[in-house]
């Protein structure tokens, strides 16, 4: 039984990809997820996330994601594979990936007008038992069930630049 679905989100977040639209096989990409930016809009709930119960910010400050395109499944779709690390525990993890599209912008650095810029949008998500990462708190319910669903929806929005 579950009470309300709670929704965070990750303040911090860096990576690059190496996407080729003529070979998306050979696509790779990678994610540093500063894991004390942890935000749901509770202050108190927040600080309890960053705690060794659940997320243990202060002996791992970081979430990282590796992997690399591992399959087609339509225009604008694909599968990365690769390896999610929560609390120092590496785990596989399969993203279904959705390119949402492409856009030239102007780019200016210092002052400069370096030209457009091609930026590409994309939408990832997958679903994680967060006890697979040794997120394991939790407390029952007094009628029944537990506070805290085992099973976390992730989704990742991104946007790309083209170097």
């Amino acid at each position: 039984m579950m009470v309300t679905e709670v929704r965070g989100h990750f303040k911090n977040v860096h990576g690059w990809m190496d996407f080729d639209d003529t070979d998306p096989l050979r696509g790779t990409a990678e994610v540093t997820i500063d894991a004390r930016g942890i935000w749901t809009g509770e202050p108190e709930r927040d600080d309890h996330l960053r705690s060794a119960d659940f997320l243990d910010v202060e002996h791992h400050p970081e979430i990282r994601f590796s992997g690399h395109v591992a399959r087609l499944v339509g225009p604008g779709e694909f599968k990365i594979n690769g390896e999610l690390t929560i609390r120092g525990v590496s785990r596989p993890v399969s993203l279904d990936v959705r390119r949402t599209g492409e856009w030239s912008t102007p780019w200016w650095e210092d002052g400069i007008d370096k030209g457009p810029k091609l930026r590409a949008g994309f939408v990832a998500t997958t679903r994680i038992d967060r006890n697979d990462f040794g997120v394991s708190w939790n407390s029952s319910l007094e009628k029944r069930g537990v506070v805290v669903s085992a099973e976390v929806a992730i989704t990742i929005d991104a946007e790309a630049i083209r170097e």
